[in-house]
């Protein structure tokens, strides 16, 4: 694979877990601000632009797996931390989202 094409999927995952990590965010807001269907809501949105990343992601593995060389370089190293970070922050985020519904009854 040359290096364009890996900065492509790295920009992809980064471009998409970004996403997801700004709707995380959203949904923590409308936690605190009491809105927890709308939380729910932001985190299944940012599942979403989760799954795009882990495609991307996906698709590379499948290629090292047939046989393909893959290079690795920087902007792919930083592509995979923000992909598993902002997974990561999710979960935690679905956890939260409980424990605010069970504080509020």
């Amino acid at each position: 694979m040359d290096s364009e094409k890996l900065q492509e999927a790295a920009f992809e995952i980064i471009l998409s877990s970004g996403d997801a990590r700004t709707l995380v965010h959203e949904g923590f807001k409308s936690m605190r601000e009491g809105n927890y269907e709308e939380a729910e809501g932001h985190l299944n949105e940012a599942n979403e632009s989760l799954v795009k990343a882990h495609k991307a992601q996906t698709e590379l593995l499948q290629q090292y797996a047939s046989g393909e060389k893959i290079e690795m370089e920087i902007i792919m190293v930083h592509a995979q931390d923000h992909l598993m970070t902002t997974m990561t922050l999710r979960e935690v985020a679905i956890e939260m989202l409980s424990l605010y519904q069970k504080v509020a009854q």
